[in-house]
């Protein structure tokens, strides 16, 4: 399956400051299969380690760290000899190893010529002991699942991908096109951007069969907080993990601890939230008052939005039928239209790599869905799950912050009316260069 991370490999492999490179991302979504891919297509040869699979590989790396000795104990495990340039050297479940993972500091100082791949889980890398972290001597890429651009390859809708891509106006697209995107769109809401999942779906069309395959992801998820998590945070893991259909049920978003069990304190919850984040399960969403930047610096750490990070997980989670996926719109207004806004963050975070945030004004009258610092400016978004284009929260942003683009998406096509740009959901992707370049 077409990654669009390749690109950025190919980038770092040519890159006059290539470091050891750390791919980061949760559980199962595609880090073994891309490098593998990768490493077939771009080098001679490619030698796959897994400290995971074998954990005595750690002993190739304790004691004085050498490199060349540690590429000879590797060649002869290989059976063959590993040479730099031409071939690639993949650590897999690197964070099994924090010998490893400290080793790679000398690969980039005494051995800069060898390419060097890892790939790590985010909750292993980000809880590896201080002194393992070469910090400073890596360079990282981040994966996450399937955005719905991928997922239009993966079915053979290659088109439509560069359709989308291409534009460079706010010109509607061909009705045709739009309805089938938003076909597309629908399915992609229910089979969410896991690659298990979307390989299944795109080979046999079989709803069911996704399901399943959601469930056993959703199990081993759980089964990694048995086996990573402290113990005494297990219990608070998996109820704020279960509690996370619930809350974005609710018409108030916001993540209430309270909603967890009446007697449930944030100070008491706060390591369980960071260990789901950390592992990449996740993904928070905190309110600003102020739509400056740097947000970091006007957001309310207490007030904040949890998603999943699939939305194909999330439907899974909430038992969505898959009747569902054929029966008009409704699939875009369940849970109060938290699919939609729950695919939105997964698409901005994949995409964009842009940290996220929500705006109420100080009188908690407005709410905005989304902002985002993309370069230098503050990006506003609307997010609806129908085809009402109507927006108070807009409006009002407007009215206190004049910025010179508005954006909205929703389940119209697109189009520039003044200056708000309105994206369909299936365009989310040109959010939010489109409208910055009428602008201009």
């Amino acid at each position: 399956m077409k990654r669009t991370i390749y690109k950025n490999l190919l980038q770092w492999k040519n890159s006059e400051r290539r470091k050891p490179l750390v791919l980061r991302g949760a559980r199962q979504v595609g880090k073994t299969f891309i490098l593998k891919e990768f490493g077939s297509s771009e080098y001679e040869r490619t030698a796959h380690f897994d400290f995971e699979e074998d954990p005595d590989l750690d002993d190739i790396f304790s004691g004085k760290i050498v490199p060349s000795e540690i590429i000879k104990n590797l060649s002869r495990l290989q059976g063959w000899t590993i040479n730099p340039e031409s071939h690639l050297i993949v650590f897999d479940e690197i964070q099994a190893s924090n010998h490893a993972l400290n080793a790679l500091k000398y690969f980039q100082e005494k051995a800069p010529d060898y390419h060097i791949a890892a790939a790590g889980s985010l909750l292993g890398v980000k809880l590896s002991r201080a002194k393992s972290f070469p910090v400073g001597k890596v360079n990282f890429l981040d994966l996450y699942p399937m955005t719905l651009m991928e997922f239009l390859d993966a079915c053979g809708k290659s088109g439509l991908r560069e359709m989308i891509e291409e534009k460079t106006q706010p010109i509607p697209f061909a009705a045709p096109f739009h309805k089938e995107l938003i076909n597309m769109l629908r399915e992609y809401m229910y089979t969410g951007g896991m690659p298990e999942a979307v390989n299944y779906y795109c080979q046999s069309g079989d709803l069911q069969g996704v399901r399943e395959i959601q469930k056993e992801i959703i199990n081993s998820f759980i089964l990694d907080f048995s086996k990573h998590a402290p113990n005494s945070d297990i219990p608070k893991i998996s109820l704020i993990w279960d509690s996370v259909p619930t809350q974005l049920a609710r018409e108030n978003k916001k993540f209430m601890f309270s909603a967890i069990k009446k007697s449930a304190r944030a100070r008491e919850y706060e390591n369980a939230i960071e260990w789901l984040t950390n592992a990449g399960l996740i993904l928070k969403s905190y309110c600003v008052s102020n739509a400056k930047r740097p947000l970091k610096g006007y957001m309310n750490r207490e007030a904040f939005k949890v998603f999943m990070l699939d939305v194909g997980i999330l439907s899974a989670m909430a038992g969505i039928p898959a009747e569902k996926v054929v029966r008009g719109d409704s699939l875009f207004n369940e849970y109060q239209g938290a699919f939609t806004e729950n695919y939105v963050a997964q698409q901005l975070k994949a995409m964009k790599t842009a940290d996220l945030f929500y705006w109420k004004s100080e009188g908690k009258k407005a709410e905005l869905d989304f902002l985002c610092e993309i370069g230098a400016t503050v990006q506003p978004l609307e997010v609806k799950a129908g085809i009402n284009p109507r927006s108070k929260s807009l409006k009002s942003y407007e009215t206190q912050y004049s910025p010179p683009v508005l954006s909205r998406t929703n389940l119209l096509n697109l189009k520039q009316d003044g200056k708000v740009c309105n994206y369909p959901l299936y365009a989310i992707s040109l959010f939010p260069e489109l409208g910055m370049l009428q602008s201009a």
